[in-house]
């Protein structure tokens, strides 16, 4: 059977994109901004887009493209005999369903207030107030269990309906949605009496921010949440890869999906900023704890007490919706293309399996919050161990393993063969220069940021 392909270069820009827009790099991005410096964090953080992400991002749409496999078998077919890639598969399915056992279940969270600004029934509570209130919602299993069961329900429904006639059709339309909601909320955030001072924080860059927050701890967070915000490593973006053509150069697409990436990052702290500096007296959550709490407590007391909050946080949630999804539906993908390239199932039959399947493994990440909240390890509930493994592990290794595979040639597929397969087609050209940037440095920064991440939570 030939394999699936996009029907639009549109298409595979959205959806790869999608993948790597979530929730962490719409609510994440602009709170460790106004922790660490405002507009110099945001430079640096786009510096460190360009320095990580372009090659590391790259090198995984080759993988795939080059292999036209997902992760199950593409390391199986351009390895070398004898080497042992292959079983970077594992690392790499282990990240997808550890990712979505926790992912889910905030999903679930983003349906729960979108319908709860949708009847009214959440207006007028202030911060402290909603954050009681998520503390119950979270508790509340009646409520989070089937909110849980509908984004996964929802999400692996739309990639049983095959590539194109499902996962491209409808990602378009919500990533078409998703930014026009940020357009139009960033445009009426700006208008607020506080938007002045907000936007001056967030666009001008000021030293004296940045010494006060500590210039190395700047770059450290920068460099975390440029590296993080992507989603690669663990073959998300490679299954992307292996569905399009070699008739544009994978350089371009990578610079295309960062850029749209990084443009809804920046439209965020567009709402974001202006309305905490309004009603917040700027941000206030601490960038070493924040957490998606952050939308459902502060977010939501500041919608409440804006004009028209209802409007305001009804479309926010709704485009978080989207963001979410967006992300889910490219990983589910992602896990029904593996067992696609190892077994003989249907599309449909693979999707009913692990319906199931997901279900059944997101289940600790919400009953932690309830008849589970006594397991802790180092102070970190379920959801936050299920993170710390995939945020601070598989992530940055993976991603190590994907930029080594591609440019050692004696023991993995080799410099030549990724320059050659990153080069097919028009395009931009991935420069033939930076290899030993690529091949030394690059590899030596992932694995500072591995460090980091450990530093961190013993600090």
């Amino acid at each position: 059977m030939s394999r699936e392909k996009f029907g639009s270069r549109l298409g595979f820009i959205l959806i790869s994109a999608g993948c790597a827009i979530g929730l962490g790099n719409v609510y994440r991005f602009p709170i460790i901004t106004g922790s660490y410096g405002g507009a110099m964090f945001v430079l640096i953080y786009i510096a460190f887009l360009i320095l990580l992400g372009i090659p590391a991002m790259t090198a995984e749409l080759a993988v795939g493209r080059a292999s036209g496999k997902s992760i199950a078998s593409s390391f199986d077919v351009l390895e070398k005999p004898g080497q042992k890639w292959h079983l970077m598969k594992y690392l790499g399915i282990a990240g997808n369903y550890l990712l979505m056992m926790f992912y889910t279940t905030i999903s679930g969270w983003m349906i729960v207030y979108f319908l709860k600004y949708l009847n009214g029934s959440i207006l007028g509570l202030n911060a402290k107030e909603a954050g009681a209130f998520f503390g119950t919602m979270t508790a509340d299993l009646q409520t989070t269990i089937p909110a849980t069961v509908a984004v996964i329900l929802i999400c692996f429904g739309i990639c049983s309906l095959g590539l194109q006639k499902g996962v491209e059709r409808i990602t378009k339309v919500m990533m078409i949605a998703l930014l026009t909601l940020m357009i139009g909320l960033a445009v009426y955030c700006c208008t607020l009496s506080g938007a002045g001072e907000g936007l001056k924080f967030y666009l001008v860059p000021s030293l004296e921010n940045l010494k006060n927050a500590g210039v190395w701890t700047v770059i450290s967070a920068a460099m975390g949440q440029a590296f993080f915000t992507l989603s690669v490593g663990m073959g998300s973006i490679a299954i992307f890869g292996s569905y399009i053509g070699k008739d544009r150069r994978l350089a371009g697409e990578t610079v295309t999906i960062i850029s749209l990436d990084t443009f809804v990052a920046l439209m965020s702290g567009l709402i974001i900023f202006p309305a905490c500096f309004t009603y917040n007296n700027g941000v206030t959550a601490d960038a070493g704890t924040v957490g998606a709490s952050f939308l459902f407590t502060t977010l939501t007391g500041i919608f409440n007490s804006m004009p028209g909050g209802r409007i305001i946080g009804t479309l926010f949630f709704l485009f978080m919706i989207f963001a979410a999804f967006s992300t889910v539906i490219a990983v589910f993908e992602n896990i029904i293309s593996f067992w696609l390239d190892l077994t003989k199932l249907s599309r449909k039959k693979v999707a009913a399996i692990n319906i199931v399947l997901m279900i059944v493994l997101s289940l600790p990440c919400v009953l932690g919050f309830n008849v589970l909240s006594w397991v802790s390890v180092g102070g970190k509930g379920i959801m936050d161990i299920e993170d710390f493994i995939i945020s601070n592990n598989i992530l940055p290794l993976g991603s190590l393993l994907y930029v080594v595979f591609c440019t050692y040639n004696k023991h993995g597929w080799g410099w030549s063969n990724f320059i050659n397969e990153a080069n097919a087609g028009k395009g931009l050209v991935f420069p033939k220069w930076v290899r030993l940037y690529v091949k030394y440095v690059l590899p030596l920064i992932i694995l500072v940021v591995w460090i980091q991440g450990y530093v961190s939570m013993i600090a």
